[in-house]
């Protein structure tokens, strides 16, 4: 199984020139690409040389992960797009808009779109996981128009891809805003193995040092390899790397990882 790296907020210094970073995440995992980035994904895609891929998954609906959606199912045609139904709603941080930038209606109107909130298997061996149960600490933000009303946004379409490898699961995330533990058991529950190898956006930013820490010693006992991106955050990856080690893999915009 392979994961490229489309779009992060830093370029891997082994790259194809032109590739451009920018806030937000994209990624090609095996034949199912994983949100859509902002502006420079479907141009990364180009550089890259990705010719197809067999669907889109949306792990939720903020800009940063959804805002390139419509051009790249202009340029690659229709394909099926998963999501979870409240990745439609608008979305505030403050005063700035960070929800989904397109219009459902003309989403429907270029692709087939699939709503999950249970786990769905959307291509052999990688499962999108849905809506996750919160038993820890979540990493919500901002607010949501629901039903009419603002309120606080716990972001309960947030979803993650768990791919089973003959090793155990490889987990990738957009930006676990369900929380790092939370996924990652609700991973192991839905496929009956351990999360092993982890890779994407955790959303670690908005953490204290020592709760870092405590995630950071708790994943140490179980994952063997671990590649932060996107919203993980600079302080939280330091402490990831000293407590990881080897096992720690540096990544951002072209960079390709293998997992048998």
């Amino acid at each position: 199984m392979e994961v490229k790296i489309i779009l992060d907020n830093t370029v891997s210094n082994l790259r194809p020139k032109g590739l451009i970073a920018e806030w937000g995440f994209s990624a090609l995992v095996g034949d199912v690409l994983f949100d859509t980035g902002q502006r420079q994904t479907l141009e990364n895609m180009r550089l890259l040389g990705i010719k197809d891929f067999s669907c889109i998954v949306l792990s939720h609906g903020h800009y940063d992960h959804t805002g390139a959606l419509l051009p790249i199912l202009e340029v690659y045609g229709k394909k099926k797009v998963y999501l979870h139904p409240d990745a439609w709603l608008p979305r505030k941080y403050k005063d700035t808009q960070i929800g989904i930038p397109w219009n459902r209606e003309v989403i429907e109107g270029v692709c087939e779109v699939i709503e999950n909130v249970e786990p769905i298997e959307v291509s052999k061996n990688i499962v999108a996981l849905g809506e996750i149960p919160r038993k820890e600490k979540d990493m919500r933000i901002g607010k949501i128009l629901k039903n009419g009303v603002w309120q606080e946004d716990s972001i309960a379409d947030d979803q993650s891809l768990a791919v089973k490898t003959k090793n155990g699961i490889l987990l990738v995330l957009g930006c676990c805003h369900a929380g790092l533990k939370n996924t990652v058991e609700y991973a192991e529950e839905v496929c009956g193995d351990e999360v092993k190898y982890i890779v994407g956006g955790m959303h670690l930013i908005s953490l204290k040092d020592e709760e870092v820490r405590e995630i950071a010693e708790w994943l140490s006992k179980k994952v063997e390899l671990i590649s932060p991106c996107h919203c993980t955050g600079s302080k939280a990856e330091a402490i990831l790397f000293s407590k990881f080690a080897d096992k720690f893999v540096f990544s951002g915009v072209g960079s390709t990882l293998e997992f048998s």
